[in-house]
């Protein structure tokens, strides 16, 4: 595991060589916010990481449900049974292991790895909406690799957590269009429509810091997110 810091936000970034897959901790007045929960196998590495920071995690805030984000969730919550668990009121029926759609959302399968029913045996304690806060965080709705996916905008620093609406891993690109040196996030995406527009949401708000799923932290991201959108709506055409 590798630990990267940029002010209050934390990379813990697993397996960052090969399939990096990244969750985050953000330091609040109260403790740690969690975001994501990596792998099955990265409860330890996450648990070592707020211990060097020296303060508890509080909260565990989801991006989305797909198992490379929610992997260490039911380890992590056994060992922190105090900490709120946070996730979309939509995603939350991911993790339930319910694909339904409704009847307004595009009817495309949903992809990539979403738990069985009754697989994950931690219940969120809050399911959020657009415009919620976790913290310093402010929820934003950044549906398309799945219908439930959120970012999460530190009203602090304007850091933002963008889950896989966006990969930086060989090159800013938006959910759904394939990256040839990184495809994963696009084979796992539902929708490649509502990704590039959940994209120019997140350009909308200006982020100074744009961290995601997978890949490095980008610096004053918005002429390569404006690029990334302007290729990924070419793209659908």
């Amino acid at each position: 595991m590798k630990m990267t810091r940029i002010g209050q936000l934390v990379q813990l970034a697993f397996m960052p060589r090969l399939f990096p897959v990244n969750c985050y901790l953000v330091e609040e007045g109260d403790g740690l916010t969690l975001i994501d929960a990596a792998m099955p196998f990265s409860a330890k590495g996450i648990l070592d990481a707020a211990m060097q920071l020296g303060k508890p995690i509080t909260r565990i805030a989801l991006t989305h449900a797909h198992g490379d984000h929610i992997g260490a969730l039911d380890k992590l919550k056994e060992q922190l049974p105090d900490a709120k668990v946070y996730i979309s009121a939509r995603d939350a029926r991911l993790l339930r292991g319910d694909r339904s759609l409704d009847a307004n959302e595009p009817q495309m399968a949903i992809r990539g790895g979403i738990p069985k029913p009754n697989a994950i045996q931690t219940k969120p304690d809050v399911e959020l909406n657009d415009g919620d806060r976790v913290g310093s965080l402010q929820v934003i709705a950044t549906p398309g690799h799945t219908p439930g996916s959120v970012s999460y905008f530190d009203t602090r620093s304007g850091a933002l957590i963008a889950g896989d609406a966006l990969q930086t891993r060989g090159g800013l690109t938006v959910s759904g269009k394939v990256q040839p040196l990184f495809p994963f996030p696009a084979m796992a995406t539902w929708s490649k429509e509502k990704s590039v527009e959940s994209a120019q949401r997140i350009h909308d708000v200006q982020p100074s810091l744009l961290a995601v799923g997978h890949g490095k932290m980008v610096s004053q991201p918005a002429q390569a997110l404006a690029d990334a959108i302007k290729a990924a709506a070419r793209a659908l055409q």
